[in-house]
Parts: C-alpha cells; structure tokens; sequence
C-alpha cells in the first residue's frame, strides 16, 4: 500500500512544526530525555482557530499514515537492535526465545479474545458494533504485535544477560510478525 503525505490541509502550521523542530533540537542536546520534547512539541500547536478543523487534528490525520506505516515500524525495530549474523537454528527455536514468540502470538491473542467473548456472553460489556466476531478475533491476533513494551520487559527480566536478551528480542521479533501476518490475512479474509 502506498502512503502519500496530504499537506494541503496542514500548510498554516509550518511555523508551529519549525517551533516543535527547534524544541527538538535543544532537548536533544540538553540530555533530556527525547519522550519531553514530543510533549515540548506538541504543546506548541493550537487545539483550536476559528476555522475549520483543530490544527492539531489536521496535523494528527497528515501524519498518521506516515507515523502508523513506517516512524514506529522504524523505530520498533531499531530499538530491537537484533544481531542476526552468527546465529545459527539453535538460538531460534530455544525455550527461551520459542516461549516468547507463543506468548505473543497465542498468549495474547486467546487471553483478548477470550476475555472480550466473556465480557459480552456475561453481558458485562456490549459486542463491538459493525463488526464480526472473526473481525474481533483478527483484532486480537494483531495484538500480538509488540516490540516496544516487550522489549523493556525482557530487559527488565534479563538484566545484566546480554545471550538471554538476544534470545528475548528473537522471540519478540519472531512473535510479532506472526501477529502481523496471521491477524492481516483474517481482516483481510473479511473484508472480502
């Protein structure tokens, strides 16, 4: 799918992004942590003007596509920093990184579904509207998908273990683009 960047609703906010820009730049070299200046940035453009749409909700649609289809898949697996040059079969299908990949995959997708079914067959919660129990499953099996969270944990859990955390970041790999392909073929089954 090719995304294209749609600016022609977002030119009056050049100023704020060359603002957010420079707010970026000192953070960075401040060394404070980079997670203030996305709040830094953020708060330089207005919610609201008397026209139209929010400034920031034109902002938000522009850059989703290029935010949701590559900055995180970017950023995902940079942050995973996976050395596959000498790894040999062995790493892969160990325990420790086999276990990982199932959590991600099966772990979470039963656990979400199982509990969304629950909620609704107990008539907790409402069934999601405009969409089918397989959408809701294909929802869950996506789910599945996790780089960011995954990886701190297992950093956290392997602390000072850098074999074991090559391990965690295989199966963290391996589990998430199970997730992707497996939960994209059902939506993609349904949607048909």
């Amino acid at each position: 799918m090719l995304v294209i960047l749609n600016l022609s609703g977002v030119r009056s906010l050049v100023p704020y992004l060359l603002i957010g820009v420079g707010i970026w730049y000192g953070v960075l070299l401040s060394s404070v942590h980079a997670t203030l200046a996305g709040v830094a940035v953020a708060l330089t453009i207005p919610l609201r003007t008397g026209e139209g749409q929010p400034p920031l909700k034109r902002l938000e649609h522009a850059l989703q596509p290029w935010s949701s289809f590559l900055i995180v898949p970017a950023f995902g697996f940079a942050n995973a920093g996976i050395a596959f040059g000498g790894m040999v079969a062995a790493d892969v299908i160990s325990p420790l990184p086999v276990g990982i990949m199932l959590g991600l995959f099966l772990g979470k997708q039963i656990g979400i579904f199982a509990t969304i079914r629950g909620l609704v067959t107990f008539r907790l919660a409402e069934a999601p509207r405009n969409a089918s129990w397989t959408q809701v499953y294909g929802m869950a099996v996506l789910c599945g998908i996790g780089f960011t969270m995954s990886l701190f944990i297992g950093g956290l859990a392997f602390a000072g273990a850098p074999h074991a955390m090559d391990a965690v970041k295989v199966g963290v790999f391996a589990g998430s683009i199970l997730s992707g392909i497996a939960g994209w073929l059902i939506l993609r089954r349904t949607a048909q």
